[in-house]
């Protein structure tokens, strides 16, 4: 690595969704990618100039499009300080673009920390707003709590649409309740990715309200907050694994080794390889030790890792977006690039952001050096130095 904050090049063996060059440089000006380039091409361009110092793996930074917080610190705040800390915990572990994720909650206190967490966006710290909640089904309601969950409303949509100015990038809805539609073009007017999760319907409905039928792309944390897959009951599970294999649908994916086994995440990569969304569902006690935390109104109690409200539902995870990187190569068998991808570029475009997500000219300066077991090493976001 030679330059300054402001100008560096950077070589190492580059993965990403555009390029996989065992030995390349990348031209860093300023917070921007500005050449991504084979050794080779470097030097033709550049031949009286010392190379750069092999570095390593060289990834895009990643992209966690669903994360309620870490490091001791929550998204469903209106505290922007306890927020910051959270995102920052994140990017300094890789995950360079993070959507704040907010359950469901009163929507007066849902409004409020929309409107907190819209600052950070505006700021750059956040890259937008998840909605997972008030528009759930109750049987599958997880670790939402249920007495403030509510039929879909076009006039409590405005509400939280207001308080994002439009930052809210994704919203988490429940297909099968009454006013679905009417929130749902609500939501596409204003640019919003629907997903679909926390839904106790079946194959039918659950498959139309996916494009190229219905307007959702997106599915929320595939096999957790919906009916388990069966042969005779596919429903949501098969749905959206069907939609996601012709193209349709981004499925996220859960990749802590937690919410779901090894093998079913190597069934989904297989089915769906490009439409995978590798996602933490982080919540407060991500980098924490065991102990006592909440989610949203709920209290989680941490044991082992694992964190769970009183009724046993899994209360979001505790890795980060690394490590779920990792567990689906080293558990899962993914290829690195599928793996990668799932990571980064396949999330950034599921939430509408255009400027992350890959390694190419006028992207973001966001990158992680990892050595050849996948440990973080370095990571460099907008173009600053981070570790």
């Amino acid at each position: 690595m030679t330059g300054t904050s402001t100008e560096l090049e950077i070589r190492g063996r580059i993965i990403s969704a555009s390029f996989d060059l065992n030995d390349g440089v990348i031209s860093v000006r300023g917070d921007r990618i500005v050449a991504v380039r084979p050794m080779a091409e470097w030097l033709a361009f550049q031949p009286d100039s010392a190379p750069p110092k092999y570095s390593g793996v060289i990834l895009p930074g990643l992209v966690d499009i669903h994360n309620h917080g870490g490091s001791g610190h929550r998204f469903d705040t209106v505290d922007a300080e306890e927020a910051s800390v959270a995102a920052r915990f994140h990017h300094a572990h890789g995950s360079t673009t993070v959507l704040a994720s907010v359950v469901t909650g009163p929507v007066d206190d849902m409004v409020a920390q929309i409107a907190t967490l819209r600052t950070l966006a505006a700021e750059g710290i956040l890259a937008g707003i998840h909605a997972e909640g008030p528009f759930l089904a109750a049987a599958r309601c997880g670790a939402q709590d249920p007495r403030y969950l509510l039929d879909p409303d076009p006039a409590v949509m405005d509400r939280l649409l207001a308080a994002a100015d439009g930052y809210l990038r994704v919203c988490t809805i429940a297909p099968e309740l009454p006013g679905y539609e009417a929130v749902a073009r609500r939501l596409a007017h204003n640019d919003v990715a629907i997903s679909l999760g926390h839904s106790d319907t079946d194959f039918a409905r659950f498959r139309q309200a996916l494009a190229p039928s219905g307007s959702a792309r997106l599915v929320t944390h595939l096999a957790n907050g919906m009916p388990p897959l069966h042969h005779r009951e596919p429903g949501p599970v098969a749905a959206a694994l069907t939609a996601a294999a012709s193209g349709h649908a981004v499925v996220e994916l859960i990749g802590d080794g937690v919410h779901v086994d090894a093998g079913f995440g190597a069934m989904v990569f297989a089915a769906a390889p490009r439409q995978v969304a590798l996602v933490t569902d982080a919540m407060q006690a991500a980098g924490m030790p065991d102990g006592e935390y909440r989610l949203g109104p709920q209290a989680v109690r941490v044991v082992d890792g694992v964190a769970r409200v009183a009724d046993g539902s899994i209360a979001g995870g505790t890795a980060t977006l690394a490590q779920c990187l990792s567990w689906a190569v080293r558990e899962c068998g993914v290829p690195l690039p599928d793996a990668v991808r799932a990571a980064t570029a396949v999330p950034a475009a599921a939430a509408g952001l255009t400027d992350v997500g890959d390694l190419r000219t006028d992207q973001y300066a966001d990158l992680l050096i990892v050595d050849d077991d996948l440990q973080l090493r370095r990571v460099l976001r907008h173009g600053q130095w981070l570790t």
